[in-house]
């Protein structure tokens, strides 16, 4: 089968098709052919390892001193099972399904092995394989954050980052649980934002949202390009701020922030939950949200893909079709 190995740390180049062995499922594992698969932040992360100074020693003994040690990337996909291990008694062969692997990796192949009790679930009925794998990981992740904050309705919260691929999610979802949403994204985004259900868009280019003397319920920074010190202040002073990458330097700083002051300060990882996937696929088959996609590239072509991630300015999601176009 065909899979991208991740040769070592650098630019889009070091993405090589390669030829492998196809897997055989586990007792308890699902074999899944994938017809779908993204280039998230987090692929492109670990490619060119790109992490902050703080975090440099640290994500070195984590992803690998000389090359990521998980050399198939890929924390996202849809497809359908090919085959179950004797065990298996969630899924059965030929079920639609989509995942969210997380740093587990291993999405940009053909085939995978995924335990059933993995972050995998039945696709939405009314999307495409292309559509579906560009859930989980934005939708996991902005639910997982707007969760912790236990959102509520009449709440005033900021996205920041609105445009991307966690962004175009938190907008959505916290216009579900009725809160005031304000967007903050590039001149270019703007429509798309405010299309997703942003009650007001600010253009950071042209304006600093921190210096506007609004406050909020709830900052959530869904890219880590805030300024820290402006959120704080744009703050209430029970507010919560929200940050899908707190590098060591930030995590004090935060953690100093909540000692100091009666603000709730979040940051990390988002844990894959299937219950997380169960409840995106409900709220898309009712119309609620949807995954935003931007490009779409052959596996053949992720070193395009990449390169166009790289850039910064991708909206929504960047899908790669793995040889299987246009299922629905």
């Amino acid at each position: 089968m065909k899979v991208i190995i991740c040769t070592k740390y650098g630019p889009p180049e070091v993405l090589q098709l390669k030829e492998v062995e196809k897997p055989i499922p586990k007792g308890n594992e699902v074999l899944i052919k994938v017809h779908a698969t993204t280039v998230t932040s987090g692929d492109v992360r670990v490619r060119s390892f790109t992490v902050p100074l703080s975090y440099w020693l640290f994500a070195r003994i984590a992803l690998g001193l000389r090359k990521p040690k998980k050399a198939i990337l890929g924390t996202e996909l849809a497809g359908e099972i090919e085959s179950v291990g004797k065990d298996v008694k969630l899924f059965k062969k030929a079920d639609p399904v989509f995942a969210y692997l997380g740093h587990s990796f291993g999405a940009y192949a053909e085939y995978i092995c995924m335990p059933e009790n993995g972050c995998l679930a039945v696709k939405p009925l009314n999307v495409t394989y292309e559509e579906a794998a560009a859930i989980p990981f934005g939708g996991n992740t902005a639910l997982h954050f707007l969760k912790k904050a236990n959102i509520q309705s009449g709440q005033k919260v900021l996205i920041y980052g609105a445009s991307g691929g966690v962004g175009t999610f938190a907008v959505q979802l916290a216009k579900y649980f009725g809160a005031e949403v304000t967007g903050v994204c590039s001149t270019t985004n703007l429509e798309l934002v405010k299309s997703l259900g942003a009650d007001k868009v600010i253009d950071y280019t042209k304006e600093d949202f921190t210096r506007s003397g609004v406050t909020y319920d709830v900052i959530f920074d869904t890219v880590g390009k805030s300024s820290f010190s402006g959120c704080m202040r744009s703050l209430k002073k029970e507010g919560i701020y929200l940050i899908t990458v707190a590098a060591p330097a930030l995590s004090v700083r935060m953690r100093w922030a909540s000692m100091t002051s009666s603000k709730k300060l979040i940051g990390g990882l988002a844990t894959p939950k299937t219950e997380n996937l169960i409840f995106l696929k409900e709220l898309i088959e009712a119309g609620k949200i949807k995954p935003v996609i931007d490009r779409t590239y052959p596996l053949e072509q992720i070193v395009e893909a990449h390169r166009y991630v790289d850039q910064g300015h991708k909206k929504g999601n960047v899908v790669i079709t793995v040889g299987h176009n246009n299922r629905t």
